[in-house]
Protein backbone atom coordinates (compact mmCIF):
# COMPACT_ATOMS: atom_id res chain seq x y z
CA UNK A 1 0.00 0.00 0.00
CA UNK A 2 1.26 3.45 -0.85
CA UNK A 3 1.57 6.03 1.92
CA UNK A 4 -1.35 8.10 0.62
CA UNK A 5 -3.57 5.00 0.34
CA UNK A 6 -2.63 3.98 3.85
CA UNK A 7 -3.43 7.49 5.13
CA UNK A 8 -6.82 7.38 3.39
CA UNK A 9 -7.52 3.97 4.89
CA UNK A 10 -6.51 5.19 8.34
CA UNK A 11 -8.80 8.24 8.01
CA UNK A 12 -11.73 6.06 6.92
CA UNK A 13 -11.19 3.67 9.82
CA UNK A 14 -11.10 6.50 12.33
CA UNK A 15 -14.26 7.98 10.77
CA UNK A 16 -16.02 4.64 11.18
CA UNK A 17 -14.78 4.32 14.77
CA UNK A 18 -15.93 7.88 15.53
CA UNK A 19 -19.37 7.01 14.10
CA UNK A 20 -19.60 4.07 16.48
CA UNK A 21 -18.48 6.06 19.50
CA UNK A 22 -20.85 8.94 18.76
CA UNK A 23 -23.92 7.10 17.47
CA UNK A 24 -23.93 3.74 19.20
CA UNK A 25 -25.14 2.74 22.62
CA UNK A 26 -22.48 0.02 22.60
CA UNK A 27 -19.15 0.21 24.39
CA UNK A 28 -15.86 -0.29 22.58
CA UNK A 29 -15.66 -3.75 24.09
CA UNK A 30 -19.07 -4.61 22.63
CA UNK A 31 -18.40 -3.38 19.10
CA UNK A 32 -14.72 -4.20 18.61
CA UNK A 33 -15.10 -7.87 17.57
CA UNK A 34 -18.14 -7.26 15.36
CA UNK A 35 -16.21 -4.51 13.56
CA UNK A 36 -13.27 -6.85 13.09
CA UNK A 37 -15.81 -9.35 11.76
CA UNK A 38 -16.91 -6.82 9.13
CA UNK A 39 -13.29 -6.24 8.19
CA UNK A 40 -12.85 -10.01 7.98
CA UNK A 41 -15.87 -10.27 5.64
CA UNK A 42 -14.62 -7.42 3.46
CA UNK A 43 -11.15 -8.92 3.19
CA UNK A 44 -12.50 -12.46 2.62
CA UNK A 45 -14.66 -11.12 -0.23
CA UNK A 46 -11.73 -9.25 -1.80
CA UNK A 47 -9.64 -12.42 -1.65
CA UNK A 48 -12.58 -14.54 -2.90
CA UNK A 49 -13.07 -12.24 -5.90
CA UNK A 50 -9.41 -12.28 -6.91
CA UNK A 51 -9.17 -16.04 -6.43
CA UNK A 52 -12.35 -16.61 -8.47
CA UNK A 53 -10.91 -14.62 -11.38
CA UNK A 54 -7.72 -16.70 -11.32
CA UNK A 55 -9.59 -19.99 -10.92
CA UNK A 56 -11.89 -19.22 -13.86
CA UNK A 57 -8.88 -18.66 -16.14
CA UNK A 58 -7.61 -22.18 -15.46
CA UNK A 59 -10.82 -24.22 -15.41
CA UNK A 60 -10.81 -27.11 -17.85
CA UNK A 61 -13.28 -26.96 -20.72
CA UNK A 62 -14.82 -30.12 -22.09
CA UNK A 63 -16.14 -30.01 -25.70
CA UNK A 64 -19.55 -31.45 -24.76
CA UNK A 65 -19.93 -30.60 -21.07
CA UNK A 66 -18.46 -27.12 -21.20
CA UNK A 67 -16.49 -25.48 -18.41
CA UNK A 68 -16.18 -27.37 -15.16
CA UNK A 69 -18.02 -25.59 -12.32
CA UNK A 70 -15.93 -23.90 -9.62
CA UNK A 71 -15.78 -25.83 -6.36
CA UNK A 72 -14.94 -25.03 -2.77
CA UNK A 73 -11.72 -27.03 -3.23
CA UNK A 74 -10.65 -24.62 -5.99
CA UNK A 75 -10.80 -21.78 -3.46
CA UNK A 76 -8.92 -23.75 -0.83
CA UNK A 77 -6.14 -24.46 -3.35
CA UNK A 78 -6.08 -20.72 -4.13
CA UNK A 79 -5.74 -19.98 -0.37
CA UNK A 80 -9.09 -18.21 -0.24
CA UNK A 81 -12.30 -18.90 1.60
CA UNK A 82 -15.24 -20.07 -0.45
CA UNK A 83 -18.09 -17.68 0.37
CA UNK A 84 -21.74 -18.67 -0.06
CA UNK A 85 -23.65 -16.08 -2.09
CA UNK A 86 -25.36 -14.40 0.87
CA UNK A 87 -22.02 -14.16 2.69
CA UNK A 88 -20.42 -12.12 -0.06
CA UNK A 89 -19.77 -8.44 0.50
CA UNK A 90 -21.52 -7.47 -2.74
CA UNK A 91 -24.74 -9.06 -1.43
CA UNK A 92 -24.49 -7.48 2.02
CA UNK A 93 -23.52 -4.03 0.76
CA UNK A 94 -26.40 -4.13 -1.74
CA UNK A 95 -29.10 -4.72 0.87
CA UNK A 96 -31.83 -2.05 0.88
CA UNK A 97 -32.01 0.34 3.84
CA UNK A 98 -35.18 -1.26 5.22
CA UNK A 99 -33.64 -4.73 5.39
CA UNK A 100 -32.42 -5.97 8.78
CA UNK A 101 -28.73 -5.89 7.88
CA UNK A 102 -27.70 -7.11 11.34
CA UNK A 103 -29.69 -10.30 10.90
CA UNK A 104 -28.29 -10.74 7.38
CA UNK A 105 -24.67 -10.36 8.57
CA UNK A 106 -25.29 -12.78 11.45
CA UNK A 107 -26.59 -15.31 8.92
CA UNK A 108 -23.64 -14.63 6.60
CA UNK A 109 -21.27 -15.51 9.44
CA UNK A 110 -23.22 -18.70 10.16
CA UNK A 111 -23.03 -19.69 6.48
CA UNK A 112 -19.26 -19.21 6.47
CA UNK A 113 -18.95 -21.32 9.60
CA UNK A 114 -21.04 -24.08 7.98
CA UNK A 115 -18.72 -24.05 4.95
CA UNK A 116 -15.50 -23.92 6.99
CA UNK A 117 -15.43 -26.13 10.07
CA UNK A 118 -12.29 -24.49 11.44
CA UNK A 119 -14.30 -21.26 11.89
CA UNK A 120 -17.25 -22.87 13.70
CA UNK A 121 -18.41 -20.84 16.70
CA UNK A 122 -15.67 -18.24 16.33
CA UNK A 123 -17.05 -15.56 14.01
CA UNK A 124 -19.06 -12.78 15.64
CA UNK A 125 -22.82 -13.12 15.28
CA UNK A 126 -24.20 -10.24 17.31
CA UNK A 127 -24.82 -7.66 14.61
CA UNK A 128 -28.47 -7.23 15.58
CA UNK A 129 -27.17 -5.22 18.57
CA UNK A 130 -26.24 -2.44 16.15
CA UNK A 131 -28.78 0.11 14.97
CA UNK A 132 -29.64 -0.64 11.34
CA UNK A 133 -28.69 2.82 10.03
CA UNK A 134 -25.32 2.74 11.77
CA UNK A 135 -24.54 -0.75 10.48
CA UNK A 136 -25.51 0.26 6.93
CA UNK A 137 -23.15 3.25 7.27
CA UNK A 138 -20.28 1.04 8.46
CA UNK A 139 -20.83 -1.31 5.52
CA UNK A 140 -20.82 1.71 3.16
CA UNK A 141 -17.54 2.94 4.66
CA UNK A 142 -15.92 -0.49 4.38
CA UNK A 143 -17.26 -0.89 0.84
CA UNK A 144 -15.28 2.18 -0.18
CA UNK A 145 -12.00 0.48 0.72
CA UNK A 146 -10.12 -0.61 -2.38
CA UNK A 147 -8.43 -3.46 -0.56
CA UNK A 148 -8.60 -4.79 2.96
CA UNK A 149 -5.53 -6.55 4.30
CA UNK A 150 -5.65 -7.93 7.82
CA UNK A 151 -2.04 -9.00 7.73
CA UNK A 152 -0.24 -5.74 6.91
CA UNK A 153 0.08 -2.53 8.87
CA UNK A 154 -3.67 -2.14 8.45
CA UNK A 155 -4.03 -4.36 11.51
CA UNK A 156 -2.53 -1.68 13.72
CA UNK A 157 -4.97 0.93 12.46
CA UNK A 158 -8.02 -1.25 12.91
CA UNK A 159 -6.94 -2.24 16.40
CA UNK A 160 -6.21 1.25 17.59
CA UNK A 161 -9.39 2.66 16.07
CA UNK A 162 -11.88 0.08 17.28
CA UNK A 163 -10.52 -1.81 20.25
CA UNK A 164 -11.06 -0.56 23.79
CA UNK A 165 -8.45 1.94 24.95
CA UNK A 166 -8.29 0.79 28.56
CA UNK A 167 -6.04 -2.09 29.47
CA UNK A 168 -8.13 -5.20 29.96
CA UNK A 169 -6.48 -7.73 32.19
CA UNK A 170 -9.75 -9.52 32.72
CA UNK A 171 -10.41 -10.67 29.16
CA UNK A 172 -13.15 -13.24 29.42
CA UNK A 173 -13.00 -16.72 27.98
CA UNK A 174 -15.31 -15.82 25.06
CA UNK A 175 -12.97 -13.06 23.89
CA UNK A 176 -9.97 -15.36 24.15
CA UNK A 177 -11.71 -17.97 21.99
CA UNK A 178 -12.41 -15.33 19.35
CA UNK A 179 -8.75 -14.38 18.95
CA UNK A 180 -7.61 -17.77 17.71
CA UNK A 181 -9.45 -17.87 14.35
CA UNK A 182 -8.15 -14.48 13.29
CA UNK A 183 -4.67 -15.97 13.51
CA UNK A 184 -5.89 -19.02 11.60
CA UNK A 185 -7.36 -16.75 8.94
CA UNK A 186 -3.91 -15.28 8.25
CA UNK A 187 -3.28 -18.38 6.14
CA UNK A 188 -5.62 -16.82 3.59
CA UNK A 189 -3.71 -13.53 3.35
CA UNK A 190 -3.00 -11.69 0.13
Amino acid sequence: MKAEQLKKLEDQLWTAADQLRANSKLTATEYSFPVLGLIFLRHAFSRFTRAKEEIEKDLPVHPQRGTRPITKDDFIKAKALFLPEKSRWEYLSGLPEGKDIGQEIDEAMREIEREHENLTEVLPKNYTLFEKDLLHELVRIFTSFDKICLVSSFCGYSSSAFLPTAHQDDIDQETSKQRVPWERYRLFHL
